[in-house]
């Protein structure tokens, strides 16, 4: 009589694959949806308190700051105003903190594939910022940043040769090109950091293209006054 050998390890259900696909699915869209907002530190921090009981406390590894003062926030939406009629909402993120506002601004849009080279609309974006910012009176300054993702192939040519020379030609063209519109360069300074610095670590394609980007700094003091839009 023939018996039938027992599963050791029975069979996964079909339906769970397709429920793990779709899982997967929706977390990638969580996240895009996550890269793509702007975070308003303050409202963060009002809104964790509704929850801890008390005023939300951040570890300093974070670098989450004080409450954010007005004066930095209306910087925010003015930068913010000039560039979504240029850019579409997933090509930038805007953060503000006490002390600065940082603006993301992403590969896909900013510049022309795996170059350094601006696109229309990134000399269009850069104009709409530079103009916000040459308002402002008192003492500022902008750090332009220049980032690459560890998975972008760089060819070495005469002028690029690794991935640190491209992220810092990103951050000077952008630099140069606010020059032009009118910032004066002593409040300007670029630097580089290659692919050491990814905002994405985890291998998916989308989220590593995004490691592509520039981010500008807006380094905020005790400003006067800014003239009227």
């Amino acid at each position: 009589m023939a018996f039938q050998k027992k599963e050791e390890c029975p069979k996964i259900p079909a339906w769970l694959t397709s429920f793990s696909d779709l899982m997967s699915l929706l977390l990638t869209f969580f996240i895009l949806l996550y890269s793509m907002s702007s975070l308003d530190v303050a409202q963060l921090e009002q809104y964790l308190s509704y929850f801890q009981g008390e005023k939300a406390k951040f570890s300093k590894k974070t670098s989450i700051l004080e409450p954010i003062q007005p004066f930095p926030k209306d910087v925010a939406l003015k930068v913010k105003k000039r560039i979504k009629s240029v850019l579409p909402p997933w090509s930038y993120q805007i953060v503000v903190t006490a002390e600065f506002v940082k603006l993301r601004l992403f590969d896909k849009i900013l510049f022309e594939e795996n170059s350094f080279y601006l696109t229309p609309k990134a000399v269009k974006t850069v104009r709409g910022i530079s103009e916000v910012l040459s308002n402002l009176k008192g003492n500022y300054s902008i750090r332009i940043e220049g980032h690459v993702s560890p998975s972008t192939e760089v060819k070495p040519t005469q002028i690029v040769k690794d991935k640190w020379e491209l992220s810092v030609r990103r951050a000077t063209e952008v630099l140069k090109e606010m020059v032009k519109n009118g910032i004066d360069p002593h409040k300007l300074s670029a630097i580089g950091y290659g692919d050491s610095r990814p905002l994405y670590t985890w291998k998916q394609p989308i989220l590593m293209q995004r490691n592509n980007r520039v981010e500008v700094y807006i380094f905020l003091g005790k400003l006067k006054s800014t003239n009227p839009e």
